[in-house]
């Protein structure tokens, strides 16, 4: 018997991102007197932009996508080529050090952000079509599935971290990381994969704390220093005042200032954080609103993560879940990661607060991935007697 088999719309999550969005945009208003520009007024434009994406999305049944799924993905790795070549000249633009971003005159587009709502879109579709064609699944057909989602996430991985954008290069590895635990490869060899790379990760820490003269030089000639640069910035800031480093000392006496309640609404007396409108936003928050305004927005960041996890739970179609399964885990990562560096917990990797940092690649990102959330929600048939 059916229970509710009518289209449904998740109003939770909706006020949740508007939330959010009221956040970024006032606390950009408040630092228009620190920044060159009215940042807040950009991000407002960005968010209607972003709502007129998700009433779009909403006019088509998600799995549409399907027929859709390679198309999208070759288009996110021909605008990778084209950075990758520079090309075209004067549109594909360096900034930070990084070939990534094209400039439309006024407006610049990030293709490494719209990448990862593509890659999500790909591996669901390749996770469902493995999932047809092998109705019994075995050790050779798991590792079969392991190897075509490798292949098929390595190459949008590599032209990123070319660019060289590590923060993009591990968001596409969580959200890898994601589905393949919802994929229904063997536990076996999951954490198999997981011990390769402690056991990677772990030499090459060995290796940089024995030998980091024969480290710096292969990060130099392969061009990561800024990889070392950052690792070694996050570890010992104080010795380390220029760049990176700067960045970090200045973020944690921005946050620390703001003690318990905050020095109230504009007030600033760590005058210079760099990209404070940008990856560094969490730290307008903590002094001018203190621990509580802090906790207040991780909790918000709680319940949209638990929401999405919810909302995966009640879809019964696989292709539905695998998407979100994919967004649970750019949203959670680029949350953790982005907090953790501004706190010195995790060395920095210039990834934007999701909803809050400034950024129009990245805030209409994040608008399309909700979209495709409220839509998979709003065409999942909920039955009685469902397990």
């Amino acid at each position: 018997m059916k229970k509710n088999a009518t289209p449904k719309i998740d109003y939770t999550l909706i006020l949740i991102v508007i939330l959010l969005a009221i956040v970024s945009i006032f606390t950009l208003y408040t630092l228009e007197a620190t920044l060159e520009g009215s940042y807040y007024l950009k991000q407002l434009t960005w968010y209607i932009i972003g709502s007129v994406a998700i009433g779009l999305i909403m006019l088509f049944d998600y799995d549409r996508l399907r027929q859709v799924a390679w198309i999208l993905y070759g288009f996110g790795i021909v605008m990778l080529l084209m950075l990758f070549f520079h090309f075209p000249p004067g549109i594909a633009n360096k900034a930070g050090g990084a070939w990534a971003w094209f400039q439309f005159g006024p407006i610049s587009l990030q293709p490494a952000e719209f990448m990862k709502v593509f890659l999500i879109i790909a591996l669901a579709n390749l996770i469902v079509m493995h999932k047809e064609k092998f109705k019994t699944p075995t050790t050779k057909s798991d590792l079969w599935l392991l190897a075509k989602i490798v292949i098929v996430a390595i190459v949008p991985m590599l032209f990123i971290i070319k660019q060289p954008d590590l923060g993009g290069f591990l968001v596409l590895s969580s959200i890898v990381f994601c589905m393949l635990l919802v994929s229904g490869i063997r536990w076996r060899i999951i954490l198999t994969m997981l011990g390769l790379a402690v056991i990677i990760l772990g030499t090459i820490i060995l290796l940089f704390a024995k030998f980091p003269e024969t480290v710096e030089q292969f990060a130099e000639d392969h061009d990561l220093q800024y990889v070392e640069d950052r690792f070694t910035s996050w570890l010992d800031p104080k010795n380390n005042r220029q760049g990176t480093a700067f960045q970090v000392t200045q973020n944690i006496l921005a946050i620390g200032s703001g003690q318990l309640s905050g020095k109230g609404i504009g007030e600033f007396e760590v005058s210079h954080v760099p990209e404070r409108q940008t990856d560094f936003i969490f730290s307008a928050i903590g002094e001018q609103f203190g621990f509580i305004g802090s906790s207040a927005l991780l909790v918000l960041f709680f319940l949209l993560i638990y929401r999405l996890i919810h909302i995966g739970l009640q879809n019964k179609d696989p292709f539905g879940s695998y998407i979100i399964a994919g967004m649970t885990g750019m949203f959670t990562y680029q949350i953790f990661q982005n907090i953790g560096m501004s706190i010195q917990l995790l060395p920095i990797t210039g990834l934007p607060l999701p909803f809050i940092s400034y950024g129009g690649s990245s805030t209409l990102t994040y608008m399309i991935a909700v979209g495709i959330v409220l839509n998979i929600h709003y065409r999942t048939k909920v039955y009685m007697f469902d397990s």
